[in-house]
């Protein structure tokens, strides 16, 4: 049998759908944060940088908590049996979510406490766990601060008779206290212990509390000097110490730190709501009040104070996360960025560069009209996306501009020059996603400057995300009307732009150009084109076509053809796109994945995934594109899309998916791919159990994606300014009477 025969009748016996091929969704989306949190415990990681991974962690576990958690409890309210794709109930997966996000957590502090704290001590930043710690002057410090900035911001509420337990805002970081009126008499003791063990009094308390301050600093650096170093405290440790100013009536028997995250994810029924934005509004308020999911003490917490906490936020053992050190370690990204430490970080790929196709001395038009141009974020400059905005906003040739946002940043660029072109009289429509999660308060204001500038503004769609990325620019030329149109794997935030890996093409062509206008006429007026010349649209046909090329490499590998599927993507959970996968690698497909996040197939089934890879690679960047490329017998696709292969995207989202036809940006595309298939550094693998391994280097070369792309930008940049600067050599005539 040739090397890519196959036993037919074999392969036709298999059950590809069968859940034991899967891993569950949210178990491998711990897997991922897990993979994040290594990065934090690796030694050859600058450690500054190993503090903003941990940061991460806990910024992802939030989210993870406040919609993948709350989400499973919902269905568990709400009587839903139908297993998950791994043929898990959602009682199940929560049970087994529940136990490995416990030793996450543990794990998260044993990082912070045995690894990063004693290096941070070692290298000049003492981060004090308690006010018990400062010095004498550094309590003068602190205690001014106190009553200057913050006594004034707090407000302290009591519980009692009269007073009802408060509502905890969903996040906010509290300390709870039992305190006692300095008039009352001890009522009587029992046995009763706090959580360290220690027999405590039982005598007449209240309940109070007050909320540590969001709009106020996390840290405060302390007075210092060399022999010192930098000494910093955390803002709740500050108010512990002053809570007597707050009660000044009472005796404060005990005072810890918790905080409650809740159900965050909204639920809205849009054919009933009359106005969407209005809605919206409404349950993004609601937000903050909905079930509790988690709560986090302080591990040292005294046992009654406990008891009255979990006994009004409704809280199960399992659901109580006992914390050894500061909670919410999100602060930890306001430490990296104390000044005096930039040897403990990264440098030298970090910075984005010019695009040499995109000269700023040239018209950018005239720059597009000349060929199709790839970039690369954040190596390259998200710029020539805001120019490309502002430039046709100002262009007295632009008639017309067309967009869909996402994201966008808080002081958006991109929303300035969509006003200012309304204001320049251009026809301007935008798709503003309002249901773009924990976006929504940003977009809802964007939205109606967008407004009152003068934009046409649709809200999104009925029942579905618009989540794809596309610009469309229609200019009035010599030559007739021609359109260009920018269509991106990334949102149009020039913010995260500068974080997350993603890649933009710039065309003029006409065929992207009629695809692009027949997207926009779909959004605004539900019309449906009769044919798509280039793009594929999710909901209606990516699905189909993702699967038609899949199945185009099986017949390939049948036939003895060449096959190859090289498919990089945020997540994969698509149940018919998986057992698509399954069946190419059964027919002799050899296919490399490279997903960030969430991966629920399964590598190294014997007869179902023997010719599958997968890698995740968590870097300085968030890796965020999503690139394909097909064998096609010999005759290669390209692809970059919006859209990850998950049933949100394929089924439920206005997602696009576009060919890259120019060569040249094909061995781009080419590249990007091969590049990070050869990541020895921070790439790691999928074994046969699931569970993702460092590299082999033995006999590799060092390879770190990120850094290499970094400097091959810087390289492609300063080639162009060189090859600028020869071309602009001027040359004498010599006088006749020399030749």
């Amino acid at each position: 049998m040739g090397k890519n025969s196959f036993d037919k009748k074999k392969t036709d016996e298999i059950d590809y759908e069968d859940p034991k091929y899967y891993m569950n969704r949210e178990l491998s989306w711990i897997q991922f944060n897990k993979r994040c949190l290594n990065e934090a415990r690796d030694k050859n990681t600058p450690l500054f940088e190993r503090l903003k991974f941990l940061s991460i962690t806990a910024s992802n576990l939030d989210e993870f908590f406040m919609v993948r958690v709350a989400s499973l409890k919902d269905m568990i309210h709400a009587d839903y049996t139908k297993p998950d794709i791994a043929g898990l109930t959602a009682t199940q997966q929560l049970d087994l979510v529940s136990e490995a996000l416990h030793e996450f957590v543990d794990l998260q502090y044993d990082t912070l406490n045995r690894m990063l704290s004693p290096q941070l001590d070692d290298n000049g930043l003492h981060i004090l766990r308690s006010h018990t710690e400062m010095t004498d002057k550094e309590c003068d410090y602190a205690d001014r601060y106190f009553r200057e900035f913050v006594y004034p911001v707090l407000t302290p509420m009591a519980v009692d008779s009269s007073r009802p337990f408060p509502l905890i805002r969903n996040k906010s970081l509290n300390i709870g206290a039992l305190i006692k009126a300095k008039k009352s008499e001890t009522v009587h003791s029992d046995d009763s212990k706090s959580s360290d063990g220690k027999k405590s009094c039982k005598k007449a308390y209240d309940f109070a509390m007050v909320q540590v301050p969001d709009v106020l600093p996390r840290i405060l650096e302390l007075p210092s000097d060399e022999k010192s170093g930098h000494r910093v405290i955390l803002l709740e440790q500050i108010i512990l110490r002053n809570m007597d100013m707050l009660f000044l009536n009472y005796n404060i028997e005990c005072a810890y730190t918790f905080r409650v995250e809740r159900n965050a994810d909204l639920s809205i029924d849009e054919d009933e709501a009359e106005d969407l934005l209005k809605e919206i509004e409404k349950q993004v308020k609601q937000r903050q009040w909905g079930e509790a999911i988690r709560l986090e003490v302080d591990k040292k917490i005294d046992k009654r104070l406990m008891d009255l906490i979990v006994a009004e936020m409704h809280v199960t053992d399992n659901e109580i996360y006992r914390i050894d050190g500061p909670l919410d370690l999100t602060f930890l990204m306001k430490v990296y960025k104390i000044q005096g430490f930039d040897d403990f970080k990264e440098h030298g790929y970090l910075e984005p560069q010019p695009v040499p196709e995109l000269r700023t001395d040239e018209n950018i038009f005239a720059s597009i009209r000349k060929k199709d141009i790839l970039m690369h974020h954040p190596y390259q400059t998200f710029d020539p996306v805001v120019r490309f905005i502002s430039d046709a906003a100002q262009d007295p040739k632009v008639l017309a501009i067309k967009q869909t946002l996402y994201r966008v940043s808080g002081n958006s660029p991109i929303i300035a020059a969509l006003a200012k072109a309304a204001d320049n009289g251009k026809q301007v429509t935008v798709l503003v996603e309002l249901k773009a999660r924990f976006d929504e308060e940003n977009n809802i204001v964007w939205a109606r400057m967008l407004e009152q500038a003068g934009c046409h503004v649709i809200y999104g769609l009925v029942g579905l995300k618009t989540h794809c990325k596309i610009t469309l620019v229609v200019r009035r030329e010599d030559d007739g009307i021609r359109r260009y149109v920018h269509l991106a794997t990334g949102n149009y935030n020039d913010s995260t732009a500068r974080q997350y890996t993603d890649v933009g093409m710039f065309t003029c062509k006409d065929s992207y150009g009629e695809d692009a206008t027949a997207v926009f006429n779909m959004l605004s007026g539900y019309s449906e084109p009769l044919a798509w010349n280039r793009l594929s649209i999710a909901p209606l046909w990516l699905k189909d076509r993702i699967l038609y090329m899949i199945e185009r490499e099986a017949e390939n590998a049948r036939k003895g053809e060449p096959a190859r599927i090289i498919a990089k993507m945020n997540s994969i959970c698509h149940k018919d796109v998986i057992a698509a996968l399954y069946k190419a690698s059964a027919a002799g497909v050899k296919i490399d994945l490279i997903v960030r996040g969430i991966c629920c197939l399964r590598t190294g089934i014997k007869g179902v995934s023997e010719n599958i890879t997968v890698r995740s690679i968590v870097g300085n960047f968030l890796e965020h594109s999503r690139v394909f490329y097909f064998e096609n017998a010999g005759k290669p696709e390209y692809y970059c899309s919006s859209a990850d292969w998950m049933p949100r995207n394929l089924e439920r989202r206005v997602e696009i998916l576009f060919p890259v036809e120019d060569s040249d940006l094909q061995k781009k595309i080419w590249h990007i791919l091969n590049v990070e298939l050869s990541d020895t550094e921070k790439a790691s693998i999928m074994n046969e159990h699931g569970e993702y391994v460092k590299i082999d280097k033995r006999g590799k070369e060092s390879v770190d994606s990120q850094k290499k792309f970094g400097q091959e930008a810087l390289s492609y940049a300063q080639e162009a300014v060189r090859q600028v600067k020869d071309t602009r050599v001027f040359t004498p005539e010599r006088s006749p009477k020399f030749d």
